[in-house]
């Protein structure tokens, strides 16, 4: 979209600051330097092919000694620091090189030595730097000032943080309700800002608080909470060592959890069952070279990684596995030992309305929406009745689905019928995606908060939190839109594009009075900006943060509910650089100048911020001393105890009907948006996709063969995409390239940002709230002229 200057009030509002909707081969990556192709990547995952990849992010950032440096000292707690990629847990037998490709790409591209300095802003109009790729926007370096959007001169100019905290405090104190304010977080922020941020958002009056989870793995946390009364999974590393059966659905591993790698290895050497169930063939699910083992690099040693895979349709995950379930109830039939049935009697309510359920579902609907064969759906069923322990695990592939909510209540089910909760070996597993926002979640952002949390939170703090829920990130879109939010405030992330419906989020981004951002890079969300805009620029979770008691340390939980403490040892890119509990403190102060808060003693000693969390937090009696342990502690699950806090008391199960996974029209594919391997969330490092085999070139589509065929496309030819939301609007995208790939009649792929374009504000489920990012309806045709 070209920058315009229209009236942000009017109908036809477009915003400033998005790339041209022309077609660009790189999308947002960086400059395409030829054509693109597309070959099946027939390696191993990981190995050699990542370790040349991370040395050349090292070499473009100019950081070989730095990032070397790094390798060893990533998730080594409580000495080293965090690695601020994914959640996987750390090692905890002493690993060295605890690390993976995508770890060592996101630490070297914070550590890297270029610089956005006050003099590059002051070369470069925002309607100049709204042309350049989101690639080149961060590859500019670390941001070293904080900065104001100047309207007059259309650049970012230098200010104080003094200037910068009264004018985001004047702002926020001038609104006629805190509930005009919106908070948003991404994955990054430590447990110690969470808490922070959280408890000035409710001192101020309002729950708004929108965060990455809202468009992650809401789905699983509302589901897990009903189904066994947490929103969290229930296993950890040592259940991962000793199952006998791993089930992965919509996972991606060698991409988004490369670490993960190690344990489909070590499972498959140890002679458990390994299933992958995904629409996409992914490398993850062959075989890998585990990059710190030495020796089988220099052997080129290679591990398989699974022992079955399942191509189920796009949202067919839920007829896979009512599908096992009635393979149980026919077993159980005629050995009433296949079910834990003295577990089931204590434990669980509901099991008779499922079975009723199950055994009334046709097996021919299950084939028809799961998009397997009926020897397959029992291949699947086989491998989960042999196993004594199993873990079924997930990520977005299941939680952005538009029955998302019932599709993991039934892998709940599933994992019941057997007792496969509350023992060694076996539970959910639900994957996480970046590093603390699990934490963000536990540590008390979110926006329909429990009671209890409150209540805590008021009696240990002073304050009084508003009760009613607050904006998620989809309502917070929508009421920018409205005029109904006037100020947000984004701490880390690039929430433009990472939202949903592109154009929409930057509309209602624009129509803000204030938008702060509080960022390490230059990115896309500084470009689309209220009236009045902030950057506040903070210290990477690889610095040392240095307060008035000393260097500081902060902590993150990971998706096996491990609390660990991570230090961080480099110089800060510039001394004008705050860290995240700094900026909250400055900006609550600021805000709240009566506030009886201690926000000056938080930010002097975070081990204070530690010990009011200790007393409004369970599970985190005794923080300060818990974290100095190797490995740091694990939070208490109840349900991992066989303790269920549910309503009821009880397990619970679901009895949902099998939804409808395939469109009406038989022209329409179900698109799904992701990830390209060289990219961690909006970040793109290039334009290659090296384990789909795709190099050169982000405005792709990944289509069966045949679906090409029998539209009249050819490999490589261009296509128009249009989009039907689910309240009959259209989009489109126009002269994307079609590429084969290993993926189920009617379905499609494409990388996200580039296709958020054609989500509408309305595509989002009513189960969780989430944007439906995996099941896009659109017709796909031959570009036309």
């Amino acid at each position: 979209m070209e920058p315009t200057q229209t009236d942000p009030n009017s109908e036809s509002f477009t915003a400033v600051g998005l790339l041209s909707k022309m077609p660009r081969q790189g999308g947002y990556g960086p400059a395409a330097t030829g054509p693109i192709t597309s070959d099946p990547y027939h390696h191993p995952a990981a190995g050699w092919g990542a370790t040349l990849s991370v040395g050349r992010i090292i070499a473009t950032q100019r950081a070989p000694l730095a990032g070397t440096k790094a390798m060893f000292t990533m998730n080594q707690s409580p000495r080293g620091f965090d690695c601020p990629g994914c959640a996987w847990p750390d090692d905890q037998k002493g690993l060295k090189l605890d690390i993976c490709e995508n770890g060592i790409k996101h630490v070297t591209w914070e550590m890297t030595r270029k610089r956005t300095t006050p003099e590059f802003m002051a070369a470069h109009t925002v309607t100049e730097l709204s042309t350049w790729t989101d690639f080149d926007l961060e590859n500019e370096g670390r941001l070293t000032h904080p900065m104001v959007y100047n309207p007059r001169t259309d650049h970012y100019d230098p200010i104080s943080w003094e200037s910068a905290f009264a004018m985001i405090g004047e702002e926020l104190r001038a609104l006629e309700s805190p509930d005009q304010a919106s908070f948003y977080t991404s994955g990054r922020l430590s447990n110690e800002g969470t808490f922070l941020y959280q408890l000035f958002a409710r001192e101020y009056g309002t729950n708004n608080l929108p965060d990455c989870s809202n468009m992650c793995h809401e789905a699983s946390g509302r589901a897990l909470t009903a189904s066994i009364g947490t929103g969290k999974g229930t296993v950890d590393m040592h259940d991962w060592e000793n199952a006998d059966a791993l089930f992965l659905l919509g996972v991606n591993a060698a991409s988004n959890a490369p670490r993960m790698l190690t344990a489909l290895a070590e499972a498959h050497d140890r002679g458990a069952q390994v299933v992958h169930i995904n629409p996409l063939r992914e490398a993850a699910s062959t075989r890998t070279i585990v990059p710190h083992d030495l020796k089988d690099m220099a052997r080129f040693k290679t591990h398989q990684t699974s022992t079955m895979n399942l191509q189920v349709r796009p949202s067919g995950d839920f007829a896979l596995m009512r599908g096992i379930a009635k393979v149980v109830f026919e077993a159980a039939a005629a050995d009433p030992s296949v079910l834990a049935t003295q577990f089931l009697e204590e434990k669980t309510q509901g099991l008779e309305e499922y079975r009723a359920v199950v055994e009334a579902t046709p097996w021919e609907q299950l084939v028809r929406q799961s998009g397997l064969s009926e020897a397959e759906i029992r291949a699947a069923a086989k491998v989960y009745l042999e196993s004594e322990r199993t873990i079924i695990a997930w990520c977005l592939g299941i939680s952005q689905q538009r029955q998302a909510v019932d599709t993991i209540r039934e892998i709940a089910n599933v994992l019941l019928l057997r007792g496969n909760i509350a023992r060694e070996g076996a539970g959910p597993s639900p994957v996480r995606g970046h590093s603390n926002v699990q934490g963000n979640r536990t540590c008390g952002v979110n926006h329909h908060p429990a009671p209890a949390l409150l209540d805590a939170l008021d009696r240990e703090c002073g304050i009084v939190s508003p009760r009613e829920h607050g904006l998620d990130t989809v309502q917070t879109i929508k009421a920018m839109n409205r005029g109904d939010v006037k100020v947000f405030v984004g701490m880390g992330g690039n929430f433009v594009l990472a939202a949903p419906d592109t154009e929409h989020t930057a509309a209602g981004l624009a129509r803000c009075e204030l938008t702060v951002q509080v960022s390490t890079k230059l990115n896309r969300s500084h470009l689309v900006h209220g009236k009045k805009a902030l950057i506040l620029p903070c210290l990477g979770r690889t610095e040392k943060d240095l307060q008035e008691s000393g260097p500081q340390g902060v902590t993150v939980e990971d998706a096996f509910s491990m609390v660990h403490v991570s230090h961080g040892t480099r110089r800060p890119a510039s001394p004008h650089l705050l860290s995240e509990p700094a900026i909250i403190g400055g900006i609550a102060r600021a805000t709240l100048p009566d506030s009886a808060t201690p926000w000056e003693r938080y930010v002097g000693d975070y081990a204070s911020i530690r010990d009011v969390m200790a007393r409004v937090l369970p599970g985190f009696e005794g923080f300060n001393e818990l974290i100095q342990n190797r490995g740091g502690f694990r939070i208490p699950q109840p349900a991992r105890e066989g303790e269920f806090v549910t309503a009821s008391g009880f397990a619970e199960f679901s009895a949902a009907e099998l939804p409808e996974a395939i469109p009406e029209g038989a022209e329409t594919l179900v698109l799904q948006t992701m990830r390209s391997h060289d990219q961690w969330n909006t970040t793109i490092y290039s334009n290659n996709d090296r384990y789909r085999g795709v190099k050169n070139g982000r405005e792709v589509v990944l289509m069966n063969e045949e679906d090409m065929r029998e539209r009249g496309i050819a490999e490589g030819t261009a296509v128009d995409i249009v989009s039907t939301s689910l309240d009959g609007s259209t989009r489109e995208l126009r002269s994307y390239t079609a590429l084969r790939y290993d993926t189920p009649r009617g379905s499609a792929a494409g990388y996200m940002p580039e296709m958020n374009a054609l989500i509408g504000i309305e595509d989002y489920s009513r189960q969780s709230d989430q944007p439906i990012m995996k099941s896009v309806h659109v017709v796909i045709a031959p570009a036309a002229g």
